[in-house]
């Protein structure tokens, strides 16, 4: 509900839109210059991202077994600068959301900012914790099938040996990093919809068999064409499925004691 004071603060931060337009066109530049920064940062410590991108794959095959090819002169140019766009990308992002907030703010009511601001810390948060999933689970299991594939010639036999790409290799893990950052969202926006009133968790619950397709549907869009990788993402999107009705539930309760504390 909002108070006079809110209406007064509301009517003090509008402006002409030529105002809006310019201050949107400085928080453009302020993020574009974070992300350009972080792009050179990333870029000098190109090989050390590499390595730590690599590393599922070495803990797996052992580091003496452990062999990316590139195929032509200029892969490892190219790697890199894709590299120094991922880690850019990952590292301006608190940057890039702290200037959509503050030109958000200035249009929201003070109960609204301050629940909106729990979702602005979360949703990095979240990704994160995709990330991490990518790293120690979804990668390591991926790479122990594939090297289980491989053959040892016999006799009359051909020899089948597990020789990666770097670019396809780094493609495939950033993708999956993505992918889960992504899809590890779900809790954050399905109880921010819960917080404004499109959604509640009987809405949820009742609706959970759809949510298990559109998962698996999601699941084999975002990752590569492969059963296992897909598998991975689509489970813990269940559990976050399953942790969203609670944590929209709970959200429900406060909400009710407060507005009866209220009453009374």
């Amino acid at each position: 509900m909002t108070t006079e004071a809110d209406e007064a603060e509301i009517e003090a931060s509008r402006a002409p839109l030529i105002d809006h337009l310019i201050e949107l066109r400085a928080r453009l530049i302020k993020s574009l210059i974070a992300f350009a920064v972080m792009f050179f940062v990333c870029f000098f410590f190109s090989q050390h991202i590499y390595n730590v991108l690599v590393h599922p794959y070495v803990q797996v095959v052992g580091a003496e077994k452990a062999r990316l090819i590139a195929t032509h002169f200029l892969e490892q140019v190219f790697t890199n600068i894709k590299l120094s766009v991922f880690g850019a990308a990952f590292l301006s992002f608190p940057i890039v959301a702290t200037q959509i907030y503050a030109f958000v703010a200035p249009g929201l009511y003070r109960n609204e900012r301050r629940a909106f601001l729990p979702y602005l810390i979360a949703t990095p948060i979240f990704f994160v914790l995709g990330a991490l999933v990518v790293f120690f689970v979804a990668m390591p299991i991926l790479i122990k099938f594939s090297v289980s594939l491989q053959q040892i010639g016999q006799p009359g036999e051909a020899t089948i040996e597990l020789l990666p790409k770097v670019d396809e290799y780094l493609s495939l893990i950033m993708t999956l990093i993505f992918a889960f950052g992504i899809a590890f969202q779900m809790p954050v926006i399905l109880t921010l919809l819960a917080q404004i009133g499109l959604i509640d968790s009987k809405f949820l619950a009742e609706r959970r068999r759809y949510a298990i397709v559109l998962v698996f549907v999601a699941a084999a869009v975002l990752t590569p064409p492969d059963v296992i990788s897909q598998l991975s993402l689509a489970v813990p999107m269940l559990l976050l499925y399953e942790a969203s009705v609670i944590s929209v539930r709970t959200m429900e309760k406060r909400r009710r004691r407060a507005e009866a504390a209220v009453a009374e």
